[in-house]
């Protein structure tokens, strides 16, 4: 059956419901909702989309998202440099930074997940391993999401800096901890509230796995 709708229409709502959480029907309402917006303001969300590529790139220290490289954390020479924060992602460093952390971080970009097809090679795990083989970290805290996948993940990044440590590529003064249990098992990182995350990172313990 033919659309009765233009094609620039279909293309938008095509685009659209391709967003996470977005299905047909919203995609649908937000496309015509654009269409009775008023010139300059369509104008103001495509530059807003051009330059989040043009204007955004990974800091190839801690891979966060920011407008420099080093980003201003990195740059900060006012923070704990012997701490760092492993996260899933960038939203998590500013959940982190609600609940004054004052270390620097380190973004995987995701967590080990077989059944979307991410593996340890997908993320940059061998970035953190190469950074604590510097020899200025003396503690290293796991704030992965406390999920099934987010504690995989956490085991494995254990796991190779234990291995690591036993070949001698990373100090042995390096400790391993874990944000403590607080958090909401199942949930994302970024939707805790502050006071939750302020007490998991005052009562993180050290991460054992399940060794």
């Amino acid at each position: 059956m033919k659309s009765v709708l233009p094609q620039a229409v279909e293309r938008l709502s095509s685009v659209l419901s391709s967003l996470p959480g977005i299905g047909p029907k919203t995609a649908n309402r937000l496309t015509f909702y654009l269409l009775g917006r008023k010139d300059e303001e369509l104008k103001e969300f495509g530059d807003a989309f051009s330059e989040l590529k043009d204007k955004v790139v990974n800091c190839s220290t801690c891979h966060i998202i920011a407008e420099s490289d080093p980003c201003p954390i990195c740059s900060d020479s006012g923070r704990d440099t012997d701490k760092i924060a492993v996260v899933e992602e960038s939203l998590d460093v500013l959940a982190l930074e609600k609940a004054r952390f004052s270390g620097r971080y380190h973004v995987l970009g995701g967590q080990i997940s077989p059944i979307n097809n991410v593996g340890p090679d997908d993320l940059t795990i061998d970035a953190l391993l190469s950074r604590l083989s510097r020899g200025d970290t003396k503690e290293v805290i796991l704030a992965t999401d406390p999920s099934l996948e987010g504690e995989a993940t956490a085991l494995y990044i254990d796991e190779h800096i234990s291995l690591k440590q036993k070949e001698g590529a990373i100090p042995a003064s390096v400790t391993v901890t874990r944000l403590a249990r607080g958090l909401p098992v199942g949930g994302d990182l970024e939707y805790a509230d502050e006071l939750t995350l302020s007490r998991a990172l005052e009562g993180r313990r050290s991460y054992d796995g399940q060794k």
